[in-house]
Formats: structure tokens, sequence, C-alpha cells
């Protein structure tokens, strides 16, 4: 057994609005250095921890964590779409055992994911590619309130590194999610109408409404960046402290931070975060109470509305 991780933000607006060249070949770069090690490992199987943004999951019936046993990306933001390669007979194994450690997992034979799933995927392996290794998609949810706690996530973390530590195979754990950024995600709480109807059961939209849905967050992003945006400031301080923690491997700090705390620091859409705090779980219970990691890039970029970073780690 060998395990390794890759964690990385993603982001839809990769195409729609981007920063300066010089930035777009630094993430490039940092990206192809993350790829180049994914396929120098050669892994025999990928955990992929990531959230939904309503496109998937919705509020007719809200899981906090789902192992998807068949999964299939929708394709929106122009990321990749079609099946993904799961091993259902492993992602049964890992509820069966997640349910034997106290976790009430969800399972789904049509899972739905974004680009949430999709883009770190492709960063990995190449743009469009999907099915180079097999994969476990492991939804956490991080967008709809009320959300797993940061403690019960890293327990779950916990839980499946503690799985994968038992196959005798080369495991490659991979998180995505947004660290600060705050984009236009409509909260039940105060959604009325249509809006509230798309957050309860939003599946299979017309490609207009889809249409509609990104034309709205490119607009977001163009209101941001000419700072005419109402949405939180990305926060680089924050951000950077975050990644520190999961550097160190000091990842029971984080089980007193609260929701409303980590909104107020990294926008409502910094509970993403929850896919890094899963994956460097794991990693640390896969490897006995340890791991090394390496923070290889962070910039904030307004453009994407995102903290964006990446890391690597070993046992």
């Amino acid at each position: 057994m060998t395990v390794k991780l890759e964690c990385l933000s993603h982001t839809p607006l990769h195409g729609y609005v981007d920063p300066e060249p010089a930035i777009l070949d630094e993430v490039e770069a940092v990206l192809g250095k993350a790829a180049a090690r994914v396929r120098a490992f050669d892994p025999e199987l990928v955990i992929l921890f990531s959230p939904d943004h309503y496109n998937g999951f919705f509020y007719d019936l809200m899981p906090g964590f789902c192992i998807g046993v068949e999964a299939r990306s929708i394709g929106d933001f122009k990321s990749a779409a079609g099946d993904l390669p799961v091993p259902s007979a492993l992602a049964l194994d890992l509820a069966d055992h997640l349910m034997g450690a106290s976790f009430d997992v969800a399972i789904s034979y049509r899972m739905e994911v974004d680009h949430g799933f999709a883009y770190p995927l492709e960063a990995l392996y190449g743009r469009g590619v999907l099915d180079l290794y097999p994969v476990l998609p492991i939804f956490i949810n991080s967008v709809a309130p009320p959300m797993p706690s940061p403690q019960r996530t890293r327990l779950f973390g916990e839980a499946v590194g503690r799985w994968a530590a038992g196959l005798d195979k080369r495991v490659l754990i991979v998180g995505s999610g947004g660290i600060s950024h705050e984009p236009p995600v409509p909260q039940i709480a105060t959604a009325e109408g249509e809006v509230r109807e798309r957050l309860i059961a939003w599946r299979n939209p017309s490609q207009e409404s889809r249409d509609a849905r990104q034309s709205r967050t490119v607009k977001a992003a163009l209101d941001f960046v000419s700072g005419t945006s109402r949405a939180r400031p990305l926060n680089p301080e924050w951000d950077k402290a975050f990644l520190e923690i999961m550097k160190s491997g000091r990842n029971e700090e984080i089980d007193g931070w609260k929701d409303d705390w980590i909104t107020e620091e990294g926008g409502r859409s910094a509970h993403e975060i929850r896919t890094w705090w899963a994956s460097f779980a794991a990693l640390k219970a896969a490897g006995g109470g340890s791991y090394r990691a390496e923070i290889d890039y962070y910039r904030a970029i307004p453009e994407w509305i995102a903290g964006f970073a990446s890391m690597h780690a070993d046992i």
C-alpha cells in the first residue's frame, strides 16, 4: 500500500474570465507538475473528495456525505462530460466500512457531479480526460447548510484513510475546493420563487437555464474584478494560515471552527475547504498519524473569485 495526496482549488471561470497571461502560465505550470507527479505515481485508485454546486445534490434530499457507486459528470462550464470509471465493488466496500465506523454515509448509483469533480481530474489527467484511473467520487456537502461539522469531516476523512490503508494498491487522494471565495450561490434561507425551487430540485435543466446561470456567474466575476461586487473580498492571510495548518499536520486545530466564522473570514463558499480537511485527515490516518506536505502554489485570483492553491503530500 502506498498513498499520496494532491489538493487543489477549482474554478468554473477558467476560460470565461481569466487573469493576465503570466498568472495563467503560473497556474498551468503548477498543475503541470502535479499532473507529472500523478503520472509517475500511476495510481491504481483515486479517491476524490469534492463538493457540489446545486448541480447534482439538492435540498429535496441533501446528504452530508455520499459515495458514488456509479457517477457521471454533467459538463458544466466547459468541464468534461461523461461517465466516471468507478469501481463499484470498492465503492460499496468503502460504504460498508464507513457504516461500520458509525458514519451513515449515503450511496448513489446515479451520482451527477459538476466542475468541482471534473476540474481536478482534468487538471491532473489532461483536458477532457476523466477516465485515466479508477476513481471513487466522494461528495461532501460544503455549500448547503446544515453541513457536517469540521470535526465530523475530519473523522470521516480518517475513516476513509484507514480503509485505504488496508488496500494493496497505490492510492491517490485528491481534494478539491475553493479556499476564500464567495461566488453568486443563493441561500435557501432567503431564496424565493424560482430560485428557491432551483435549490430544492433543479435536475436536468434546459440548456437555456444552464446558460443563464453561467452568465450570472461570469457577470459576478466581472463585477468582482471591477470592484462593484457586494461579495466578500478574498482573504489571502486566512487562506495561507489554513494551508500552513494542513502542511504541518495540525488537523485537529480546525475541529472547533464555526461555520459563521468561516463565512465571515472566507466567504459563503469557503466551506469547500472541508474537502481539504477530509483529504489530509485520510492521508494522516493512512500514514499512521503523520505525513509530509508541501504548499506548491497560492495566489488570490479575483478573476476566478478564488484564493487558488495547490498542495501535495505523502506518508
